[in-house]
């Protein structure tokens, strides 16, 4: 009987002011309204959330099925594009130095490199690509023949995060115990206890305190 292959070990990275010396969510919002595309009421939402949100009060199932209802009837193709191009105003030089070296080393080691991140698939794209992640998990948006349905496909954040980690481990033979996330945020903590190696990065308060609490590593990536 043929030997089961060894199971792969995956380095997990959160893209918000983790791999990203930045938050992506504000980063974006910031765009557009440079661009003229938003009001002063919406960027103010904006940071309001974006503050709920660091202290793990924002419930991002219905702040992102939201989100999804704004983008009702856009084309695909466009959000694409302007995603493309405030990637490489905004975001390609806010890569964290030391996130990098930490993909290095995991390479070095064999080891499959993940970008798992709550933003939509439009926005994580350019970042995996840019850093030569192959593999993404993201929040993502429905798409019926080129044009938002105002619908949400998949999210990727607290426990739906896990699940699409599992899901995807299963697929590529990759036991999750031996594995590792990089994260900054208490959100992320269902994914954090669910590998074996929980690295919190830049965390905020509560993450912080319960990683000095649970003896995981603690890094400063600026």
């Amino acid at each position: 009987m043929a030997a089961l292959p060894t199971p792969q070990i995956a380095a997990f990275f959160d893209m918000d002011k983790t791999l990203l010396r930045i938050d992506s969510g504000m980063s974006w919002t910031k765009f557009l309204y440079r661009r003229g595309e938003l009001q002063k009421r919406t960027l103010a939402k904006a940071v309001y959330w974006s503050s709920l949100y660091k202290l793990a009060l924002l419930d991002m199932d219905a702040v992102f099925t939201r989100l999804c209802e704004q983008l009702t009837g856009e084309q695909e193709s466009d959000l694409r594009a302007k995603c493309e191009l405030w990637y490489q105003q905004d975001v390609a030089h806010n890569v964290a130095a030391k996130g990098r070296a930490a993909i290095a080393a995991h390479r070095a080691q064999g080891h499959l490199i993940v970008l798992a991140t709550g933003s939509t698939q439009y926005a994580a794209a350019p970042v995996a690509r840019g850093e030569a992640i192959e593999h993404v998990l993201s929040s993502r948006l429905e798409v019926v023949d080129g044009r938002f349905t105002g619908r949400p496909a998949g999210f990727c954040f607290g426990t739906h995060k896990v699940r699409l980690a599992e899901t995807f481990a299963a697929t590529h033979n990759i036991d999750l115990q031996r594995s590792h996330f990089y994260s900054d945020s208490y959100n992320d903590l269902p994914m954090l206890a669910r590998v074996g190696t929980a690295v919190a990065v830049n965390p905020d308060v509560r993450l912080k305190r319960l990683a000095t609490q649970r003896g995981w590593r603690i890094e400063a990536w600026v």
